[in-house]
């Protein structure tokens, strides 16, 4: 498909070590003068979903700042640009959680909210998994639970995990079990 948005002209607007955020001026598909706010990401997001061999699986919660509210995830986080998403998964597991895994299948790509962000996110699979201990970041205070998936999965459609990148690849991993493609 082409694109038919035209860029007048840009500028950044804010930048921190995580964001920019950028401004445009633009001509829009139907011809008309518009404007776009864009966020631009500096990492990937990384999501993991450790599987042991009775399908159990780990969940961090935390507090979320901008939501103002506590949350429900599969561990995650961020990823510089130039790194390979599987180092930055690897190592997010292990701050996050303490585990680490010799099998790491990647089940999905996707973009978290593609009208107003760049943001691209990674969603691997863990297996083989072996405890250690965590590694928090200085911004996570993090409660850590082992739960059935399938558990986790109802929490899903019960609406106690609202993380999309949580959802997404809580999902796709339901649907990959009961496919026997794991």
């Amino acid at each position: 498909m082409l694109n038919n948005w035209k860029k007048v002209k840009s500028k950044q607007v804010y930048s921190n070590p995580w964001i920019s955020v950028e401004h445009h001026d633009v001509i829009t598909p139907k011809n008309t003068e518009g404007i776009y706010g864009k966020v631009l990401f500096k990492n990937l997001a990384i999501g993991i979903i450790p599987l042991d061999t009775e399908l159990n699986t780990w969940i961090v919660g935390q507090y979320r700042y901008t939501l103002n509210q506590y949350s429900w995830e599969i561990p995650m986080g961020g990823g510089p640009l130039h790194e390979d998403p599987l180092e930055s998964a690897q190592r997010e597991l292990r701050e996050e959680t303490g585990l680490t895994a010799l099998q790491w299948d990647h089940i999905m790509t996707l973009h978290t909210s593609n009208c107003v962000t760049d943001e691209v996110g990674h969603i691997y699979i863990a297996r083989s998994l072996t405890q250690g201990s965590t590694e928090f970041d200085e911004t996570e205070d993090l409660s850590i639970r082992k739960l059935p998936f399938r558990e986790v999965y109802n929490m899903v459609m019960d609406g106690t995990i609202t993380d999309s990148i949580s959802i997404a690849g809580i999902l796709k991993l339901n649907v990959l079990l009961h496919k026997n493609r794991l």
